[in-house]
Order: structure tokens, then C-alpha cells, then sequence
């Protein structure tokens, strides 16, 4: 059976950046199952996955616009301390939600000084090409209740 709107695939992938360092993998771990065409893997691995069949093993190259989109530079911001409340200073590292004009933001604390804060909206992945080696456990039909409500 092969990949194709909403059947349920079974997927063991390693996911690198464009200098071949391993980013994420489900090698050792459980695998990824998804439903084909609901929208819950990036766009580049769906779309080379359709029309695998379990078994089927593949590289493939994934730019940007195809992934976790381009970096946007006015998602990084520095921003006054005073702003943050609270009794704890956020660390770099840190992960944080912003408020904004259009909802709620998760943002990565990059940069601290004794006045501003630096954070960062972007997805870490933005702007990156990443390299997808993948191999297909398993492909099934979704049943009425995972197409109805998903996985």
C-alpha cells in the first residue's frame, strides 16, 4: 500500500542541517506515525513521502520554503528589562511566550544585558536547508475515528 491522502504512515527518520549535523532522530526511539495530508509534518518530508510503500528507504533535501519557512528578522527583538515582571530574569536559552499583536508567540531568549532582553520568534529551523533520511515502516488505511478526529 502506498502513501496517499489520509492513510497512516509509519516513519523512522533522522533529520540533519545542511553541514550534516543530526538535528532530531526517532532511530532508538519510537517511530513518527502521521496521517498523510492533515498538515502535521513539514510540507518538503510530505510530499516526498507520497507514494512510498513500506520498506521503502530515501534522502531528501528540504530548502527552507518547504520546511520551518524563512527567518524573519523582525521576529528577533531587544527589549527593555523593565517590561519582563515577575521575580525571575529569564536566562539564555530560555524559552518564553510573548503576547502580540496577532496572539501568542513563543520566543528563545538569545542574548541578556544589564538593560535589554533579546528574544527570537522564529522556529530554530527557519531559515535552514535540512536533509531528511527516512525509511518507511509501515502504511494502513485511517480509521473513521482518525480521520474524523486525527491521531
Amino acid at each position: 500500500m502506498e502513501i496517499a491522502h489520509r492513510r497512516v504512515a509509519t516513519v523512522h527518520f533522522t533529520l540533519s542541517d545542511d553541514a550534516g549535523r543530526q538535528l532530531v532522530t526517532t532511530r532508538g526511539h519510537d517511530p513518527l506515525v502521521y496521517m498523510h495530508g492533515s498538515g502535521s509534518i513539514i510540507v518538503g518530508l510530505e510530499a516526498a513521502l507520497e507514494g512510498r510503500s513500506a520498506g521503502d528507504t530515501f534522502t531528501v533535501d528540504i530548502p527552507p520554503e518547504r520546511g520551518f519557512g524563512p527567518r524573519h528578522d523582525s521576529l528577533v527583538q531587544t527589549l527593555p528589562r523593565s517590561i519582563f515582571t515577575g521575580s525571575n530574569t529569564p536566562s539564555v536559552g530560555e524559552k518564553l511566550r510573548a503576547q502580540t499583536e496577532k496572539g501568542p508567540l513563543d520566543v528563545l531568549v538569545t542574548a541578556l544585558s544589564d538593560d535589554a532582553i533579546t528574544v527570537d520568534g522564529n522556529n530554530p529551523l527557519a531559515g535552514r536547508v535540512l536533509r531528511a533520511d527516512v525509511e518507511v515502516m509501515a502504511v494502513r488505511v485511517a480509521t473513521p475515528q482518525e480521520i474524523q478526529f486525527g491521531l
